[in-house]
């Protein structure tokens, strides 16, 4: 989810950190993620609330175990997610589906510590094999206040019509049957003033329903690791609001980007150069629609490490990607250098450990990018190596 275009640096002084690194390969820096942990856990201690780390945004599990010396736990959407949650973090998920199904309940209850259902009917189903579980289970329901300041529809979930999330007009004055929480979700790379604003519009609607609460979830979009976010504001926001329901033994956010972002690279390599009709295509090892799709859906322009947008007296190239779709490649502009470029150049895109990553593909077979860490010690780790198995694997 990304809504924002980076500012493209000239020169990136860690350019020859990646001659090392195999090709093509998603690279977390190690320090920088301490950074955003750091961040984050320090809002946990001034607010007095639990920070989760939501893993459709971030899901490198490799990192987990290190995410939960900093952070409450986890978010799943998913019974996967829920497992993977349980397995490799060593805590039980906060658990939110837009559809959960019979066949999957059972393990999504042992996974889970709370589970969030996206509808009445959903909760009616589910409400009483969740209450007769052999351990407590927080029960909560997703709400939309519809109102959301996320401009793309793609990732804007208060739109008319939107399949996510109950409208106050179907919720009377009391919590429904072995409800104890409600959960929003309508926030995308958004700051603490975009939080407040919403905020005023669920208070608006549900308020009632929100004293009734034990747990109240604010979800995801918090950009709270950007640059520029007014951390203060965001704190002092968190307090006025657990001041004004204190009957809420937890306020819960769940950020994945903010875990992720600006941590990390997608390092490839230009295999090729093409002129077409004075067009200077770099065929890269990787894939736009299947390495990095959300450059596509959004769209957006992904920062390369040591090159501009196109400007009068640089080498001008359009990235290509590897896979037969005619619209892999980057469409958002060209890229200057200030040399031209060769086969055989490594080619670092920034940012790319939030969502890029676990938004992935086989698509076409085409070589994925393997997975490893720059560590503190300036040593780099290769973690995962992904072949034909996986490929195959996935088909059948």
């Amino acid at each position: 989810m990304r809504l924002h275009v980076h500012p493209i640096p000239n020169i990136h002084p860690m350019i020859n950190k990646f001659d090392h690194i195999p090709s093509p390969c998603f690279v977390l820096e190690e320090e920088l993620l301490d950074i955003n942990l750091q961040m984050l856990d320090l809002v946990q201690k001034e607010a007095g609330v639990d920070i989760i780390c939501a893993l459709k945004g971030y899901a490198m599990w490799r990192t987990f175990p290190h995410i939960k010396k900093y952070l409450a736990g986890a978010a799943a959407s998913s019974l996967q997610e829920a497992r993977l949650v349980f397995e490799e973090m060593g805590c039980e998920a906060h658990t939110y589906a837009p559809v959960f199904y019979p066949e999957e309940m059972e393990e999504v209850i042992r996974y889970s510590s709370h589970i969030t259902f996206n509808s009445l009917s959903q909760h009616s189903r589910f409400i009483d094999q969740v209450r007769s579980a052999d351990k407590p289970v927080g029960v909560g329901l997703r709400i939309n206040p519809e109102y959301s300041e996320v401009e793309t529809a793609l990732y804007n979930p208060a739109i008319p019509g939107s399949r996510l999330g109950i409208t106050c007009d179907l919720l009377g004055d009391r919590l429904p049957d072995g409800v104890d929480g409600l959960h929003f979700h309508v926030l995308c790379e958004n700051d603490s003033y975009v939080l407040e604003r919403t905020l005023e519009h669920v208070e608006a609607s549900f308020a009632p329903l929100i004293r009734q609460c034990k747990w109240f979830n604010m979800g995801g979009g918090h950009h709270i690791t950007r640059k520029g976010y007014d951390v203060k504001h965001l704190v002092s926001l968190l307090r006025d609001f657990k001041g004004r329901y204190p009957n809420l033994e937890k306020v819960i956010l769940e950020p994945g980007e903010a875990i992720g972002w600006q941590t990390g690279y997608l390092v490839s390599t230009v295999r090729d150069i093409l002129v077409n009709k004075g067009v200077r295509i770099a065929m890269l090892d990787v894939s736009f629609s299947a390495h990095m799709p959300d450059c596509l859906e959004m769209p957006y322009k992904p920062v390369i490490l040591g090159a501009t947008d196109a400007k009068p007296g640089s080498h001008v190239y359009r990235m290509g990607g590897g896979t037969c779709l005619a619209g892999d490649f980057m469409g958002m502009g060209d890229y200057g250098f200030e040399t031209e470029l060769q086969v055989g150049d490594k080619v670092v895109f920034d940012d790319m450990i939030h969502y890029t990553m676990v938004k992935t593909t086989f698509f076409n077979g085409v070589k994925h990018p393997s997975i490893g860490i720059l560590r503190k010690d300036g040593g780099f780790e290769l973690l995962r190596v992904f072949g034909y198995g996986d490929y195959k694997g996935k088909l059948s």
